[in-house]
């Protein structure tokens, strides 16, 4: 994995661990868990993010038809573990054309998921509204988990959170109406519990979506 250590709330540059500070530092957030480099859709560099989580690593699994991996980032560093995970698929859209599907497993705080959202962060805020009935449902790691649309997101994108497994999940679509995928009740699978079967996930190309958050 190559390039340097990020803010996950901006991707402004951190300081590492020193003298004076135990814990990675960003200017304009302070202290923070690094996000590494994005690792490219392999899934020998998969599974590099997989062994160091401390978090789901969430994928639609089976992967829909004609859908790929197309790359995954994570949050932490070797002392801390993954404390956020991102995985990014793509394939055919329910209204046609091609669809991005981003989710995010993070701890409170972290923001990682917020960034990938395009909305101020680091957590969902008021955009979630929790005292409404759920947008969306589906299947984490075997259990119905509901999702809440996030109202204030850029127009270009469907935003969609909620929690799994005591944590924020996020699932963040592009374009917006391809948000409709939310809607066919996905299964995900936490990587960390899957077995030898991840070794035949269809890879794609690495999506910048990843690269550079909007």
């Amino acid at each position: 994995m190559r390039g340097e250590p990020s803010c996950p709330k901006c991707g402004g540059r951190v300081r590492a661990p020193g003298l004076f500070a135990d814990a990675w530092q960003c200017s304009a957030h302070g202290q923070v868990h690094p996000m590494q480099p994005v690792v490219p859709p392999s899934v020998e560099a998969l599974g590099v993010v997989v062994h160091r989580a401390r978090v789901p690593v969430w994928m639609p699994w089976p992967l829909p038809v004609g859908w790929l991996f197309t790359g995954a980032a994570y949050a932490g560093d070797d002392r801390s573990g993954g404390r956020a995970t991102a995985v990014a698929c793509s394939g055919p859209g329910p209204l046609g054309g091609m669809g991005e599907l981003l989710l995010v497993a993070e701890e409170l705080g972290v923001g990682l998921g917020a960034r990938y959202a395009g909305i101020d962060g680091p957590d969902p805020g008021p955009g979630l509204r929790l005292d409404a009935a759920p947008d969306a449902k589906l299947l984490a790691a075997g259990r119905p988990t509901a999702l809440w649309h996030v109202k204030d997101a850029p127009g270009d994108r469907a935003v969609f959170a909620g929690e799994a497994r005591g944590l924020w999940l996020w699932a963040i679509v592009w374009p917006e109406q391809s948000g409709l995928l939310m809607y066919d009740e996905l299964v995900l699978t936490d990587l960390r519990d899957a077995g030898g079967e991840v070794d035949l996930l269809p890879c794609g190309a690495l999506t910048p979506r990843l690269l550079t958050p909007p």
